[in-house]
């Protein structure tokens, strides 16, 4: 089936859009997006309702969210994919085939369905994992296949990478509206701190939050501190994958990020200056570093439809910690 041909920019009052995930971290602030802009409608699927890894779930998902219009049964005009499992190396490295099979069953299939229901646009999300463990710094999206990724969070990485090579033979062979996003890390208000799951931010200032708390004098950090990363403010990707939806209409990859890179030495320094920690960091080096340095070159985005980020580092931070502590003094974390 041929999807029906989309426009160049989102009516936003009469689209229908299915936000896979939107309940989650970053699917959350997505929503409130399109709430914004006015979207007709934003549907939310709940995991317990349809498992994505199931393509009967799904085909029932866009049968039920299907509508009527002008006599014909349609289904949603753009589907976002954010759903996805997610953790940090401890939770890749314990568990890649889950990371592997869980990603690759419910994108695949989801792109597919969307593909046969005449869904007019697909968003697909994916990582900043997918890149090659040594890839030129700063990352541009020409180099997604110069290597193999980071062994880690390989799993994942590779599962998330598909969807960009699903994206772009069913836009060569059905003219397939997908287009394919790779957001950098991401934090904010509203992150995972569970220390099983957690990425490096949330993870670093619930241990310096404990710590002091608890009157500790030292907290163990992964690794040498020497890797770097680069992170982008969760408002600031929701924002980014909405303007990609408005504008983009091209299943080359493209990057989300902010241009700024921290080594996570510094990282740590800083967030546990942030949260009143004084004491020692202490280095576990029998632990892995992961990629040794994330940047991401970010200019198609900027041409492609407009992005650059907004919220600087040091108030993203601020505004992550006094989140976490306000859910913290309420017992909701």
């Amino acid at each position: 089936m041929t999807a029906r041909t989309p426009d160049s920019s989102m009516s936003w009052p009469t689209t229908r859009v299915i936000v896979t995930g939107g309940a989650g971290f970053l699917g959350r602030a997505v929503v409130d997006r399109l709430r914004s802009r006015g979207a007709a409608e934003v549907v939310v699927p709940r995991s317990r309702d349809y498992d994505l890894r199931d393509g009967a779930a799904i085909r029932r998902l866009l049968a039920g969210t299907a509508h009527v219009r002008d006599g014909r049964t349609e289904p949603v005009d753009v589907i976002i994919h954010l759903a996805a499992r997610v953790g940090g190396i401890g939770a890749n490295r314990a568990h890649p085939a889950e990371f592997f099979y869980d990603n690759l069953m419910m994108g695949a299939q989801l792109m597919h369905e969307a593909w046969r229901a005449g869904v007019s646009k697909f968003v697909a999300i994916g990582t900043v994992c997918a890149y090659p463990k040594f890839a030129p710094v700063p990352f541009d999206e020409d180099a997604l296949w110069d290597g193999y990724p980071e062994e880690t969070n390989a799993p994942y990485g590779l599962a998330k990478k598909m969807l960009l090579v699903q994206a772009e033979a069913y836009r060569a062979q059905y003219g397939f509206n997908a287009i394919y996003l790779l957001p950098v890390n991401l934090y904010g208000p509203g992150d995972n701190f569970d220390p099983a799951s957690s990425h490096v931010i949330p993870a670093l200032i619930r241990k310096c939050i404990d710590a002091v708390e608890s009157g500790q004098d030292e907290i163990v950090v992964w690794g040498d501190g020497t890797p770097t990363r680069e992170f982008l403010y969760v408002d600031d990707a929701a924002e980014g994958i909405v303007l990609a939806t408005e504008r983009l209409n091209d299943s080359r990859p493209v990057n989300l990020g902010s241009s700024r890179e921290i080594s996570i030495r510094e990282l740590a320094e800083r967030i546990a200056a942030a949260c009143g920690f004084t004491g020692r960091l202490v280095w576990d080096t029998s632990q892995p570093n992961g990629q040794p340095r994330r940047k991401l070159q970010t200019h198609r985005a900027r041409e492609a439809f407009g992005f650059e980020s907004r919220v600087d580092f040091a108030a993203g931070l601020e505004r992550t910690i006094a989140w976490y502590r306000a859910q913290r003094a309420a017992g909701l974390v």
